[in-house]
């Protein structure tokens, strides 16, 4: 299809006017580019949003107590209750549920000095869990291990903490493995130490937290059986939303709560949460290909202009191959050709420009720390694919109109014109 004379022949035609040429292939460039780039800033926007999920199971929910808000079986509106372990027993002969992890929590590290190590103190939050959520929010254990059943059944006093906790209460090099802490007067044997998946270490809120069983929880600082709140999982395969209803209602039933009362049981469905904010990027995501899409549409239209400038400026050439034994094909084709050449070879150049760009901002990102809901921006491959899709399409596209009219001359009249 492509033989060096037709080279030559598409080359010469593109070199003749070079500042000309030069203009029509920067809007195929410059759709390209913008089309990339909107798309590497949606999905920076949309990886920087969703890291705020973390890496908890986004099929998860959380739920807590509030005060009643209709009065039932003999009982005020306005009443405070308190989840009971049997509540999370219950829970977890739902079927459709994967994880029902009872939580506990004391001071923060925005609280009092709740912790010590010799002379050592600081404010830092403490958890009273069970051993599976660790499966609900990931996190690299990087030395020792996490709380495991064995510390609930005998409610040891032991205890996993955060990267900052050690910094906060160790000397450098120091191995906490095995040493003891006191939180509000309690001592605490540390038997592993953790950083979130997704913080390299730095996240202040997971950095600067320490896990205890549950049962050493409640019972050293008088919990009895109360829970503080829940986090709740559904099966993979299940929506923790299609859920809630049925938690809702066993909930009510076990503390004599109207069923009409939704204000009693707060809560926060990660899961639902999750699907608004894809559901808000897909949105983005076609908006960055209808933009970048009529961007790169002015550009296809500048280069057919230009192509049925060429075929005007070409006549008597078109006409001369044509009274030698050209076929209207043999013309059609070295006009696309040309078309298409010009659109791809501008369209690749834009989309290089564009992974430079992106490169940079990666770069700048990366020396620079993190910066709120944006991160990492950058196009997967299919984007790419789609690209070049989009570039010969339109290439074919462009140089039709101008392929039709060069076919449509009789040779006599193309060699009558000066």
């Amino acid at each position: 299809m492509f033989s060096k004379d037709r080279w030559d022949e598409i080359l010469e035609a593109l070199s003749a006017n070079k500042f000309r040429t030069l203009l029509t292939a920067f809007g195929v460039f410059w759709g390209i580019t913008i089309l990339v780039l909107l798309l590497a800033l949606t999905n920076g926007l949309k990886n920087g949003v969703t890291a705020d999920f973390g890496n908890f199971a986004t099929n998860s929910m959380f739920m807590w107590t509030q005060q009643t808000s209709i009065s039932y079986k003999g009982l005020p509106k306005g009443r405070f209750f308190n989840y009971k372990l049997g509540d999370v027993e219950a829970l977890k002969q739902i079927p459709e549920l994967k994880y029902v992890s009872p939580r506990l929590q004391l001071g923060g590290y925005n609280g009092e000095n709740n912790v010590t190590r010799g002379m050592k103190t600081g404010a830092y939050q403490v958890n009273g869990d069970y051993p599976e959520f660790i499966k609900q929010q990931p996190m690299d254990i990087i030395s020792g291990r996490f709380i495991s059943y064995s510390d609930i059944n005998v409610n040891r006093k032991s205890c996993v903490i955060g990267v900052d906790v050690v910094k906060g209460l160790y000397d450098k090099n120091e191995d906490p493995l095995g040493t003891y802490i006191k939180i509000s007067g309690v001592n605490f044997m540390v038997v592993g130490t953790f950083k979130a998946s997704n913080s390299q270490g730095d996240q202040e809120e997971d950095a600067n937290t320490i896990f205890v069983p549950f049962t050493s929880f409640g019972q050293a600082f008088n919990r009895g059986d109360n829970v503080g709140w829940m986090a709740i999982t559904g099966q993979d395969n299940i929506s923790i939303t299609d859920i809630k209803p049925k938690i809702f209602e066993l909930i009510k039933a076990r503390h004599k709560i109207h069923p009409d009362d939704d204000r009693a049981i707060g809560n926060f469905d990660l899961s639902e949460a999750f699907g608004r904010v894809n559901g808000l990027f897909s949105i983005l995501g076609f908006v960055g290909y209808f933009v970048g899409a009529l961007v790169l549409m002015s550009g296809i239209i500048g280069i057919s202009n230009i192509m049925l400038i060429v075929v005007k400026e070409r006549t008597k050439e078109i006409g001369v191959r044509r009274a030698l034994g050209a076929t209207p094909w043999m013309i059609k084709s070295q006009i696309l050709q040309e078309s298409l050449i010009l659109t791809i070879a501008s369209g690749m150049v834009g989309i290089s420009f564009a992974a430079g760009v992106i490169w940079v901002m990666n770069y700048i990102l990366d020396n620079s720390g993190p910066v709120d809901n944006f991160a990492n921006p950058s196009v997967g491959m299919s984007v790419v694919f789609t690209a070049l899709f989009i570039l010969v399409v339109s290439g074919l596209l462009a140089g039709l109109i101008p392929a039709n009219s060069a076919t449509k001359m009789k040779p006599v009249d193309a060699l009558r014109i000066d």
